[in-house]
């Protein structure tokens, strides 16, 4: 399994969408592979998901499910029509729910998309799960936890801080994915994101994908600035 980058499409239409994977399109560019969250999905349904496929894109159907079991698993009935490569949900949700995600992800022929779990996201502090969610364990020791649950539960791997995908992996395995947010360039701005590294620091550390947003959508020049991500992950 190698290392890949993931773009997180943030965009609220399809029209802008479109418009920045055509910077993609030109001969001899590659076709990275894509995140595709709440706020395009919300926007414009299984049908943008379905067009970006067809580009030939990989996909990260970010919806980060998180409900009772069953609801949870006849979500996942339906999104596994969607021919993406990987989804997610709560780790939060308990083992019970992850597990029936599981169930209602696999086709009949007993292929799926990767299924991920979140952990802690990587707005939030240690301050803010001790005030707001009253888990006063420390942050390592919660991101410990639930990858254990959800490898347990039989998922693929977790969303975690890249800070702490080296720990993850010594938790649960090396072939326990870690896809990691919350990555920056040594000269960029961090935004409202709390843990946070490079993408030549997640390298080290030992991230197997990370997403990057802003950095690379909002860049003057897109391609550039994903090359030199994919550069400095990768290379």
């Amino acid at each position: 399994m190698g290392k890949d980058v993931i773009i997180a499409l943030d965009f609220d239409s399809r029209e802008k969408t479109l418009a920045f994977l055509d910077r993609f399109a030109g001969e001899g560019i590659e076709k990275p592979f894509v995140k595709i969250g709440m706020e395009l999905y919300y926007a414009e349904g299984p049908s943008i998901v379905r067009e970006i496929k067809a580009r030939g894109h990989k996909i990260f159907l970010d919806l980060k499910l998180h409900d009772i079991p069953n609801t949870v698993k006849k979500a996942m009935a339906v999104l596994s029509g969607l021919d993406v490569d990987m989804t997610n949900l709560h780790a939060s949700g308990t083992k019970a729910m992850m597990e029936a995600a599981l169930e209602g992800l696999t086709r009949p022929d007993g292929t799926r998309p990767l299924l991920i779990a979140v952990t802690q996201l990587t707005s939030t502090s240690q301050e803010r799960m001790e005030a707001d969610l009253l888990i006063e364990k420390p942050m390592d020791q919660v991101v410990m936890h639930y990858a254990r649950c959800a490898a347990d539960a039989g998922l693929a791997g977790v969303v975690c801080s890249p800070l702490e995908a080296g720990k993850v992996h010594e938790t649960c395995g090396a072939g326990f994915l870690t896809v990691t947010p919350g990555v920056r360039f040594a000269d960029g701005e961090v935004g409202d994101q709390v843990r946070v590294t490079t993408p030549a620091k997640a390298k080290e550390i030992g991230s197997d994908y990370i997403v990057v947003g802003r950095p690379i959508t909002q860049a003057e020049d897109p391609v550039a600035a994903y090359r030199r991500c994919v550069a400095e992950f990768v290379g």
